[in-house]
């Protein structure tokens, strides 16, 4: 408060509380002109520095977002090393799984030019088509092309109607890659209108091809048509020779984008919850269902009305190219699926606890109890999916193959032993993704020596323990261990195949941590 007496500066008081209270910086009529020139460059120098500490306040912030983005893409790749910008806990599979939702961080958008649009047809079972998956993002990410969500097999033995949603997280799929490559569900209005058309370009790609072939041949069609299909997707990318970015994304992909739908894991986690309440579990893939039999012409220990059907189911898919197989040559070599019986030798012959748990991943099993007989009776803890779930369960999934063999991958890959009687996509693939979350044992049977030490042992050219000890000593070091791919130049199909060990991505045990 003002209390001079004087009546010019009462008045003058007065007036200076009267500005204060209007907000204004001048003070009073009798020096307005002074407090103007005087107050002039101090607001200004004030707004330029509220102007630069707004300025570099949106900055910084800006870098934390991006920041905090990179973290959490790399973050687990730096600490942990290789695998990727991913961690095991991102998967499905793990011992203990919290109910309380992740925090979804989005990785940013990559930005490129796009040089068209790429729709992929899969053919094949689940795990085929699954690493064909892999490969066609790979190819999109590398030609800087746009990938529409791949088209799933209808037509082929197991004639699941089944869409790539019905399967796979189509929305995690798209965003978790979405610093590599643009996924879209469908072609945009204008390139849907010219593909009903007949307005695009479809072939089937080379197999086995390296990526100068889709540089070279597939590039100049999508920048020529602008939209390109491959109709064929199974094995068109080589095993090697490739730049190891696209060997970490196709592992990526396998790894991390592709998750099962929520439904299928839901069920795949309950199963395993019933398994693991009695103990440890071995998954046996049993590949002795009737398509396989078929394919392969393998016969042995079928009667000769199934030999017949076999036959007639064989020729019946022109697809299937082979149709005159002599099945006890095939055998000898070791290319056929062991038999049920063969195989409860073998796993009695290893010291597997005849109590253990063995679940079934597979379909029908030819031959029904018949040929599960003797199995049944040397390790009699065998469990299906069917025998674990309620029938409403697998109401849903009845007559969806894809859908039921997710399941049993799901499955497979939580077992203490997972042991494939043929080296199949699924066992290949399966295998793959075991070493990738730690080297789990896996045991591959090597079944060119096992045929012929079974026959030996059944003529009685072997006791007891000298098969015993020459199925473990063959076996000694194919339990999924840490190794190197074999690598037969020109021979790819003869080599091992990419997905059964991308040791590119894995962190192998004789080697020192990597950083990338």
């Amino acid at each position: 408060m003002c209390r001079v007496e004087k009546g010019s500066e009462k008045c003058e008081c007065r007036k200076q509380v009267h500005w204060d209270i209007m907000g204004l910086k001048f003070l009073g009529e009798s020096n307005k002109a002074e407090k103007l020139k005087s107050s002039g460059p101090v607001s200004r120098s004030r707004i330029k520095l509220w102007m630069i500490r707004a300025i570099t306040t949106i900055l910084l912030w800006t870098c934390v977002v991006q920041l905090m983005a990179l973290g959490e893409m790399w973050g687990p790749r730096l600490l942990k090393g290789w695998p990727s910008c991913f961690s095991h806990s991102d998967l499905f599979l793990s011992a203990e799984l919290s109910s309380v939702p992740a925090k979804v961080l989005l990785p940013p958008k990559r930005v490129y030019k796009n040089n068209g649009y790429l729709m992929v047809s899969c053919n094949g079972g689940l795990n085929q088509m699954r690493a064909a998956i892999c490969d066609m993002v790979a190819i999109a990410r590398y030609l800087n092309v746009t990938l529409i969500v791949p088209e799933l097999d209808k037509t082929s033995f197991w004639n699941d109607p089944s869409e790539f949603k019905d399967i796979f997280d189509v929305d995690h799929f798209i965003a978790s890659l979405r610093d590599e490559v643009r996924i879209l569900k469908e072609l945009p209005p204008r390139l849907k209108r010219r593909v009903e058309l007949g307005m695009y370009y479809s072939l089937p790609p080379i197999s086995w091809s390296d990526i100068s072939y889709y540089h070279h041949q597939i590039l100049p069609l999508l920048q020529k048509y602008k939209v390109v299909h491959l109709n064929k997707t199974d094995a068109r990318l080589a095993n090697n020779g490739l730049p190891l970015e696209i060997q970490k994304l196709r592992c990526r992909v396998n790894f991390n984008a592709l998750r099962f739908t929520s439904q299928i894991e839901e069920l795949g986690r309950r199963v395993v919850k019933f398994l693991r309440e009695k103990g440890p579990f071995l998954v046996l893939h049993l590949r002795y269902e009737m398509d396989m039999l078929a394919f392969s012409g393998c016969t042995h220990g079928c009667n000769s009305e199934e030999a017949e059907e076999l036959t007639r189911m064989r020729y019946a898919y022109p697809w299937w190219k082979e149709k005159v197989i002599n099945s006890d040559m095939k055998r000898k070599e070791g290319l056929c699926p062991l038999t049920p019986e063969e195989t409860a030798l073998v796993l009695s012959a290893m010291g597997i606890d005849h109590n253990v748990q063995i679940y079934i991943a597979a379909g029908e099993i030819y031959g029904g109890q018949r040929r599960m007989a003797a199995l049944t009776d040397s390790f009699p803890n065998v469990v299906r999916k069917e025998t674990l779930l309620e029938s409403s369960d697998l109401k849903l999934f009845q007559n969806h193959s894809s859908q039921m063999a997710a399941l049993d991958y799901l499955v497979s890959l939580e077992s203490d032993i997972f042991v494939p009687t043929y080296d199949g996509n699924m066992a290949k693939v399966v295998e793959g993704h075991r070493r990738f979350l730690g080297f789990k044992k896996t045991i591959l049977l090597n079944r060119g020596l096992l045929v012929g030490l079974i026959d030996q042992y059944n003529s009685g050219s072997l006791s007891w323990d000298e098969f015993s000890s020459n199925v473990k000593e063959v076996h000694a070091d194919l339990m999924g261990n840490p190794k190197r791919r074999v690598v037969i130049p020109d021979k790819p199909k003869e080599e091992d195949y990419f997905y059964a060990n991308p040791h590119e991505c894995l962190q192998l045990l004789d080697e020192p941590l990597r950083s990338t």
